[in-house]
């Protein structure tokens, strides 16, 4: 979809998170402006609400990858990693950054928000974030640069849904290091526990060269490189507790 009817298409508040499960077939992407909407209606309640909890109590994630083990049973997530933005007893929810968008440069993207300058003086990647309300954009960055809005949450990192963000980049400044993101991934409480139980996901920490400068074909070995896996070690115990 391109972005010009994307801002046309602006809708309501988002549903609660409780109801975006991230694998429930009946969720269905919502479309939304990124131009129009103010931030506390444009980033997820649970990523919100994660600034205060993250990484208290528990064996919570916020702040690393999720990488997706070979047996993963949601093909949307087959070799995916997943940067987890914010894990808690509520839930979870997070940005796929290996799922390159194809066909849509960032010089084009600001034409059709209308941003400036074109050409841009710097370039950010855009990926597909999760099937969850594919309409919607977030900025995933490194947190020397921030907004109203912006919304760090640990390891150096922080989330931002403002077109702000984009004309700061666009004109040189911005971020040191970020990627624009379509959609996200949300768990419901007690949901990514399960998968991780079932052997659907590894973890490690969240560092710069995974997320923002590496190939995305390569990402899912490279995240597992970084904790010692061979990929073929993994293949025969996919899928067994």
């Amino acid at each position: 979809m391109g972005f010009c009817g994307w801002l046309r298409s602006a809708s309501g508040p988002a549903p609660a998170f409780r109801a975006m499960r991230r694998n429930d077939p009946s969720v269905k992407p919502r479309l939304a402006s990124l131009a129009g909407w103010r931030w506390r209606r444009h980033i997820p309640g649970m990523a919100r609400r994660g600034k205060s909890t993250a990484g208290k109590g528990g064996n919570y994630l916020t702040g690393h990858l999720l990488i997706a083990m070979p047996g993963m049973e949601d093909p949307r997530f087959a070799h995916s990693v997943v940067c987890l933005c914010n894990h808690s007893a509520e839930g979870a929810m997070g940005l796929m950054v290996n799922r390159p968008i194809e066909g849509l440069p960032f010089d084009k993207l600001l034409t059709q928000l209308g941003l400036k300058p074109v050409p841009s003086q710097r370039q950010i990647r855009l990926v597909s974030g999760g099937p969850v309300e594919a309409g919607r954009g977030f900025v995933l960055h490194t947190d020397d640069w921030s907004a109203e809005g912006s919304l760090p949450f640990g390891a150096g990192l922080a989330l931002t849904a403002s077109v702000d963000i984009l004309s700061a980049i666009a004109s040189g400044g911005g971020p040191r290091e970020g990627l624009l993101a379509l959609g996200y991934a949300g768990w419901a409480p007690g949901q990514l526990e399960e998968e991780i139980q079932r052997n659907s996901w590894l973890s490690v920490p969240a560092d710069e060269a995974l997320l923002f400068h590496e190939d995305a074909s390569t990402a899912w070995q490279a995240a597992l490189a970084k904790l010692k896996v061979n990929p073929g070690w993994l293949s025969s115990a996919a899928g067994h507790a």
